[in-house]
């Protein structure tokens, strides 16, 4: 979320982040978003009878903001096919693992258990099936010898940040469609694969030309 923030903010886009909504109160995120002057609400899942209730209750917190886009980061709940269909097409959810591999929970474990060589993000649209939708781009990273989960999780974060925070560009500056295939398209944009390298995380067309 603060990569986010940020990202809008130093690369002078012309879009703000209006609102940082939580379930839990205690996100540490919110009292940064609360320092940086961005409004913040708590919407507590513990308070709603049903998953149902909760996601009608988030979606109103959402709406009240009038969002052209709504950037899931770090929210660690299954939402409802009813409030994903209400923000269709402008749902945003970063998930860490090459989709469609390893979606749910504990993807760099499941990563290391099936032996797979390269990890990694994936940035999408959602959609009501879990952990899927159309791709907007996607970060990779090397598996090592001796990895665990939380070394693959520290390679990887590097790599989630940029990924997003290029996607968040792409997004304010009016560049991401939809075809009829509902595949993603981004004008101006020759490579949606990043890569992590020994300068640090670059698209793989420049890492082909830098080769």
């Amino acid at each position: 979320m603060q990569t986010i923030v940020n990202t809008v903010r130093e690369a002078g886009l012309s879009a703000r982040v209006c609102a940082v909504i939580a379930n839990k109160a205690d996100a540490a995120g919110l009292q940064w978003a609360h320092n940086n002057g961005i409004a913040t609400q708590v919407v507590a899942h513990r308070d709603y009878a049903t998953r149902d209730d909760f996601d009608a209750a988030l979606a109103e917190a959402v709406e009240a903001h009038a969002p052209q886009y709504v950037l899931l980061a770090g929210f660690m709940r299954v939402l409802t096919p009813g409030f994903v269909e209400r923000f269709n097409g402008r749902l945003i959810n970063i998930h860490p693992s090459l989709l469609p591999a390893f979606p749910g929970l504990h993807t760099h474990q499941q990563a290391l258990a099936t032996g797979v060589q390269w990890h990694g993000c994936t940035v999408h649209f959602v959609t009501p099936v879990l952990d899927h939708g159309p791709i907007i781009a996607q970060g990779m990273v090397p598996v090592l010898a001796g990895d665990t989960p939380d070394d693959l999780a520290a390679r990887l974060l590097q790599v989630e940040h940029r990924i997003y925070a290029d996607v968040v560009r792409w997004l304010a500056e009016g560049r991401v469609t939809l075809d009829s295939m509902q595949r993603v398209l981004v004008r101006g944009v020759d490579s949606r694969a990043f890569v992590l390298t020994s300068q640090g995380v670059a698209t793989s067309a420049l890492s082909e030309r830098s080769s």
